[in-house]
């Protein structure tokens, strides 16, 4: 089959939980969420999961297999939970890069290394 490119100029819709909004609504309702839920986001994350966000974080950090001196590229890292963790491994020589498109969650991240 043949593919032409999409026309920038014609709106598409996509969904955001039941109502169907344009693609470029979408992208600044997503991050309106996670701004909002930022201060709360792993509380939310322990009771949505049960607590079980905890163990899978644990068996990331294993199976990642760090040692001192390692690099780590932390991409979507939310709250930097992980980079965190990440961080321990690594230890003085190594170099841990936490990245999140949404800034209210890297603030979060930051001010919880800074404490």
């Amino acid at each position: 089959p043949t593919h032409f490119p999409r026309d920038p100029f014609i709106m598409s819709s996509t969904h955001f939980g039941y109502q169907t909004v344009d693609e470029r609504e979408k992208a600044s309702r997503v991050r309106g969420v996670f701004d909002s839920v930022a201060s709360k986001y792993d509380v939310m994350n322990d009771l949505m999961s049960m607590g079980m966000h905890r163990a899978w974080k644990a068996y990331t950090v294993a199976v990642a297999n760090l040692k001192a001196g390692d690099r780590v590229l932390d991409i979507a890292g939310g709250t930097g939970d992980l980079s965190r963790a990440f961080a321990k491994k690594v230890g003085e020589t190594g170099m841990v890069v936490h990245t999140d498109i949404n800034e209210a969650m890297l603030r979060q991240g930051r001010n919880r290394l800074l404490d």
